[in-house]
């Protein structure tokens, strides 16, 4: 089988962003998975069953070491000789891209699932155009993973129109609704945890799944429920996930009230979010900026309704006022009155929850998508092979029959069969 290389800046986009997805692709190809964080990718390695290879990177803009990953890189695909090469991620895109095209990887694909520079400025947004106009000026191929990323790159002329596509209804890896469904939590399990969560009877509770950083919205949305909490104390929100100090952290007002609200309820990072969302009324994402998010769709396959940031990615899974709200980003306001909406509406409330696994099971089912993704990489292998027969089949046949249009291809291969048999 030929070699397929799957490449992502830290393992956790392997296990989470991809997960199932290569060892799909393990029936077809000979799958590597790089990334950083050797213990983390043996662990993603093993799940999907596929090989891997450790290369260190970091998410952060550091010349010197993302060099001496670029050179390691393009040693091991001069050594291993892979027909693809697929990345995920700015910083994992930009060095295999590179590395890729220095090796003269045949077919160099890279998804775009979120664009950091949406949200910099200055100098640091300058750089981080420049790097992604060279991740798509390496690669053969790119794919945005929703409408709106597409339209934002050909807006900004990042690349030509003819190079970029969507694959299905655009997500990175679909979403397996039969995993995602209520019907596997069991309601002991249910009753314990809310239990443990010291979540009543009467509560509305609003739950955010991510990292908690500035630009998922949580510096509004703690604001927007902490007003909420001063003429509604039957609400709760749990939020789901890590801190990130470092490359965007929380205001201290919001970490302050993280900490000290008893109605907010901070479980950390959790393996299997699903009991989470089975315990919850409502998904809230008031996201800066996303590519396609894969909690908005796992949260309505568990049959919960959303509230987004009016964002790509999130207004085309979340349909206004169908499965979900759409709000202002950056808006405390228009949060607080949509979380109201929910909370003092059950009509509205139980419309929009009614519909919100239906329109992923429809749209965004995990098998459809790894199938267009292998139907897109066989469709590319065949297109690279034929190709390289033209190139072959000219360089040795006599002038005049060079000369011949490529509808000819059928007589052009007579030619050579009869003449590799004299």
């Amino acid at each position: 089988m030929e070699k397929l290389i799957r490449v992502t800046t830290v393992p956790l986009s392997l296990d989470k962003l991809l997960e199932g997805q290569l060892s799909y692709m393990a029936n077809y190809y000979n799958v590597t998975a790089v990334s950083s964080d050797i213990d983390y990718l043996k662990q993603c390695a093993l799940k999907e069953n596929v090989d891997y290879h450790h290369l260190e990177m970091s998410r952060r803009i550091t010349p010197l070491n993302d060099l001496i990953s670029l050179i390691k890189l393009t040693k091991y695909l001069l050594r291993t000789k892979p027909l693809i090469v697929h990345s995920h991620t700015p910083k994992a895109g930009i060095i295999s891209m590179m590395a890729a095209k220095i090796a003269n990887v045949p077919l160099r694909l890279h998804t775009v699932a979120g664009l950091p520079l949406m949200e910099a400025s200055g100098i640091k947004q300058k750089i981080l155009i420049f790097v992604e106009k060279l991740t798509y000026s390496c690669a053969t191929n790119v794919y945005s993973n929703s409408a709106g990323m597409r339209d934002f790159i050909l807006e900004n002329n990042f690349i030509n129109k003819d190079k970029i596509k969507i694959l299905a209804n655009g997500s990175t890896n679909g979403i397996d609704t039969s995993y995602f469904s209520n019907s596997n939590i069991a309601e002991p399990t249910k009753e314990e945890l809310i239990k443990k969560l010291g979540i009543r009877k009467q509560d509305f509770v609003f739950v955010f799944v991510g990292r908690l950083v500035g630009d998922k919205g949580i510096n509004e949305l703690v604001i927007a429920f902490k007003k909420m909490l001063a003429y509604n104390s039957n609400i709760k929100l749990l939020l789901v996930g890590h801190q990130e100090n470092e490359l965007d952290p929380l205001t201290e007002e919001t970490l302050t009230e993280i900490n000290s609200n008893k109605n907010i309820l901070a479980v950390g990072y959790q393996n299997d979010i699903r009991p989470y969302l089975s315990i919850s009324n409502c998904l809230v994402l008031p996201s800066y900026r996303e590519g396609f998010p894969n909690v908005v769709m796992q949260a309505g396959a568990m049959g919960l309704p959303s509230i987004v940031t009016n964002i790509n990615g999130c207004n085309e899974i979340i349909i206004d006022k169908i499965n979900g709200l759409l709000i202002e980003s950056k808006n405390s306001t228009d949060l607080e009155n949509a979380m109201n909406n929910f909370c003092n509406d059950p009509l509205l409330y139980e419309k929009l929850k009614s519909s919100s696994r239906h329109l992923i099971t429809s749209r965004y089912e995990q098998k459809k998508v790894w199938n267009i993704i292998l139907e897109e990489y066989r469709e590319l292998e065949n297109d690279f092979n034929y190709k390289n027969e033209i190139k072959l089949y000219k360089k040795y046949l006599p002038v005049k029959l060079r000369q011949i249009n490529l509808s000819n291809y059928l007589l052009s291969l007579l030619f050579l069969f009869f003449n590799s048999n004299k």
